[in-house]
């Protein structure tokens, strides 16, 4: 058998919406990964984030927030949850310091139990704790599920408990090669990230229901040959002619304050300028639509 002096690791990061699962990704690997807004149901796919952290090679899968699906891109949000602590070495289930558990949110422990998966609980949010005892509350409780490792505590937000994880999940590491050049970050596909980004301002900006009534598609990718200009020509698909209209806004200029910052912040990790163009469309019900949702690589 083959001997490696490098390990890796691949963890699940889960839980309900909004616990913080993106910005755990983009803090750990020190990169802006995943888009992170206040709203439930932010990642709609599997986003894989990488650090290599000396001879231990770290792949972090961020995964759609837990809920009850109501169509079928929720269902297979739920299934792309579920798919990925079924390939993983470990799960890092993230929960608030308050608050009951939701029926969704105990779904995912009984699976958890169900895989006999080594996992972790980490309380996020540590930052607004109305005292410290709080934490030894949610601790003895999730404590009492009898199927995490260990509870502990996190603030994404403060940047704390970030290095502590890191160091418990380690020990999962296998002997095997890295997968993954060691400066990498995401094996996201650059187009996949400029579309994240544009739906990122979206939801950023329009009411909650406009941004996950949306899709973003990248139909052109293209560096000009003679100068460092790449031209991206961007597809938004809304399911009401009412949501075209608030997405364009008065005299286009909603789309177009979307559009600019979605430039700028793609010129940063692009390293080059962009000429970015946005179009709205609409396709009534896309949400339930197996053909429209394999069409904007909600594939299953």
């Amino acid at each position: 058998m083959q001997s490696f002096d490098t390990k890796s690791i691949f963890v699940a990061l889960v839980g309900r919406p909004n616990v913080g699962k993106s910005s755990l990704l983009n803090l750990l690997v020190g990169e802006k990964v995943a888009i992170v807004t206040s709203k439930p149901q932010t990642t709609r796919t599997r986003i894989t984030g990488i650090l290599t952290r000396g001879k231990t090679q770290f792949v972090f899968l961020d995964t759609p927030g837990i809920h009850k699906p109501r169509t079928k891109l929720g269902e297979r949000m739920t299934k792309t949850t579920t798919d990925s602590v079924a390939e993983v070495d470990v799960a890092v289930m993230l929960f608030e310091p308050y608050g009951e558990l939701t029926e969704a949110e105990r779904a995912l422990v009984e699976d958890l139990r169900a895989k006999k998966l080594p996992a972790y609980a980490a309380v996020n949010k540590t930052d607004t704790l109305k005292q410290s005892s709080d934490f030894e509350v949610r601790k003895e409780f999730l404590s009492s599920l009898k199927v995490f490792e260990e509870v502990l505590p996190l603030s994404v937000y403060d940047k704390k408990g970030d290095q502590a994880l890191l160091d418990k999940l380690e020990k999962y590491a296998v002997e095997s090669p890295h997968y993954f050049p060691d400066d990498a970050y995401t094996d996201m596909p650059e187009k996949a990230l400029v579309a994240e980004v544009v739906r990122e301002k979206m939801l950023l900006h329009l009411f909650d229901e406009i941004p996950h009534g949306t899709a973003v598609t990248v139909e052109r990718f293209k560096e000009r040959a003679d100068k460092n200009i790449i031209d991206i020509d961007i597809n938004i698909y809304c399911e009401k002619k009412s949501h075209k209209g608030i997405i364009i806004g008065k005299g286009g200029a909603m789309l177009k304050q979307i559009a600019s910052e979605a430039r700028l912040e793609c010129e940063e990790f692009l390293g080059a300028k962009v000429n970015l163009q946005c179009w709205v469309k609409i396709k009534d019900d896309w949400r339930d639509n197996d053909f429209l949702l394999n069409n904007f690589g909600f594939r299953q």
